[in-house]
């Protein structure tokens, strides 16, 4: 008598572990080229700082510069931050921007800071972000100088961000969340809406 197959693998299991590497990978390699010039990050380190092998983040990506061009990406970062009415919108990308830097979701776009370090590429990683970003939001403006509210909204945002990454503000880092969405309201929706002037 042929032995009993044992029960079938859990089919439904591999595409979430395989989803959660691919995050983790590509949590180490922003993590990477935060810090290090892209000639001086490695698939290894990478790898290591992600927890897998160096093979399974070439099957995963490719190639470094295929990594690269995944971490400098806009598109999914600026869907969720622009996910609101326009009359809600402020409110919802200072939220958003706080939660990411309270550990609760990824960042959405303070990485372009990081692009500079990186020569001729962080020249492709700016273009991403002024099309996918600043571009993108511009389109859901009303009223005149859509570009320009844009980026100075989206500047506002990219300081707030700074405070709370690499300054630490102490006196910013006390407030509730509610308390800092009351102080920036303010500064963005008239951007956001139009009613700021800018100048021109």
């Amino acid at each position: 008598m042929s032995p009993r197959p044992g029960p079938a693998p859990d089919r439904a299991a591999r595409p979430r572990d395989a989803d959660a590497r691919r995050a983790e990978i590509l949590a180490a390699a922003r993590r990477a080229f935060a810090r290090h010039a892209y000639a001086d990050t490695t698939i290894a380190a990478i790898a290591d700082d992600a927890g897998v092998s160096p093979a399974l983040v070439m099957k995963y990506y490719g190639s470094k510069e295929h990594l690269f061009d995944q971490v400098f990406t806009f598109d999914a970062d600026a869907t969720a931050l622009f996910d609101a009415p326009l009359d809600g919108l402020a409110r919802h990308m200072v939220l958003h921007l706080l939660a990411t830097q309270r550990g609760q979701t990824r960042d959405p776009i303070l990485r372009i800071a990081f692009s500079r370090h990186h020569l001729e590429l962080g020249g492709q990683a700016r273009a991403n972000f002024r099309t996918q970003v600043i571009d993108a939001l511009a389109a859901r403006l009303p009223g005149p100088d859509a570009g320009l509210r844009a980026e100075l909204a989206i500047g506002v945002l990219l300081g707030l961000g700074a405070l709370y990454a690499t300054v630490q503000a102490d006196q910013l880092t006390r407030l509730a969340p509610d308390e800092v969405v009351d102080i920036y309201i303010p500064l963005l929706q008239p951007l956001l809406s139009g009613e700021a002037p800018t100048g021109r």
